[in-house]
């Protein structure tokens, strides 16, 4: 986290959030189960697991975006507004954009399509900004697009005529125009090549190392699959396994040492090119039918039948955590 004089007060503190489903026929599917973070002024935490964990719909919880048959519960405070209790007017006037900026996990379906990437550009910096005028509007525009590395001869383009990545890096431009104090970025490097994964997760960190107008702080929460894009940028890192967080760790010590103490975090790991490249065994359970106990024992090489039981809460959620001895080995 950068150094300074910046407020302790989190951007944002969840706790006990939880998303269930009602599908046909009364089953419930918990998507999130009991999620408890913080994300502090000039701090990026990142939010890694599988596919199918959950981490989308926490992002979509925080957005007022989830479908009709969700019901939640907890709280998720921006400063004094809890997000999950907050109305629709308020989250389309004042959150989305304004007090959060988002990185879309699907930028085309973000994008409108009918419009060029530069008015899309001018006119939310019209909105979210002071900037007006025509040849202001339009520099700033393009100032945006320098930042993600879009290039300037592609803005006069529609969306459809743009590649995965270039339309990546558009919503990712024209999410970092307001001075949203909280930056949302769900999977933010999807269809990029190395090079552009390093150049938006380090303009990402600039944007929340900079203080903002509002002289706050910044703060960031990016849901990746990317863990050399997370152990690029993160301060944090929480894991999520079958709707639940079940490790939250600095992130030095995660991705160095002493290294990740829950078995499904270490499993992550080594599945990495440059580490064992294990994958991880077995595949995680539905969510509609989560067992009693911990939902990664039948994946796991340390379970005993204490795993019957619920894990006990805390930074690692796990009745046999790996110690420092453990992961070094």
């Amino acid at each position: 986290m950068s150094a300074g004089t910046r407020s302790t007060t989190p951007v944002l503190s969840v706790r006990g959030l939880s998303v269930r489903f009602l599908m046909p026929g009364g089953r419930r599917v918990a998507a999130v189960t009991d999620a408890r973070f913080d994300v502090a002024p000039g701090e990026c935490l990142t939010l890694i697991g599988e596919s199918g964990c959950g981490k989308s719909v926490l992002a979509s919880a925080l957005l007022g975006l989830l479908p009709g048959n969700a019901r939640t519960a907890g709280s998720a405070l921006l400063g004094d507004l809890d997000l999950l209790t907050a109305g629709e007017r308020t989250l389309a006037r004042t959150v989305r954009g304004r007090l959060i900026g988002l990185v879309p996990q699907s930028p085309a379906a973000h994008l409108t399509p009918v419009r060029t990437v530069r008015s899309q550009l001018e006119e939310t910096v019209a909105a979210l900004t002071a900037t007006r005028g025509r040849a202001a509007l339009r520099a700033a525009a393009e100032a945006a697009a320098e930042r993600t590395a879009f290039p300037a001869d592609h803005l006069d383009r529609h969306p459809h005529q743009l590649s995965g990545g270039l339309a990546q890096r558009a919503a990712t431009a024209l999410a970092l125009v307001g001075d949203a104090p909280l930056l949302l970025a769900d999977e933010p490097t999807t269809g990029l090549d190395r090079d552009l994964v390093d150049r938006t997760v380090d303009e990402l960190r600039r944007h929340v190392d900079d203080p903002g107008d509002h002289g706050g702080g910044r703060a960031l929460l990016m849901i990746t699959h990317d863990l050399a894009a997370a152990e690029r940028i993160a301060d944090r890192v929480a894991v999520m396994y079958a709707g639940r967080i079940v490790e939250l760790a600095d992130a030095k010590a995660f991705f160095g040492a002493p290294g990740p103490r829950h078995p499904y975090s270490r499993a992550l790991l080594q599945a990495l090119p440059d580490r064992a490249f294990t994958p991880v065994p077995g595949m995680p359970p539905e969510l509609g039918d989560l067992p009693a106990g911990c939902a990664f024992a039948a994946r796991c090489d340390r379970a005993t039948g204490t795993c019957a039981a619920p894990p006990p809460a805390g930074q690692v959620a796990c009745h046999h955590p790996h110690v420092p001895e453990d992961v070094r080995a």
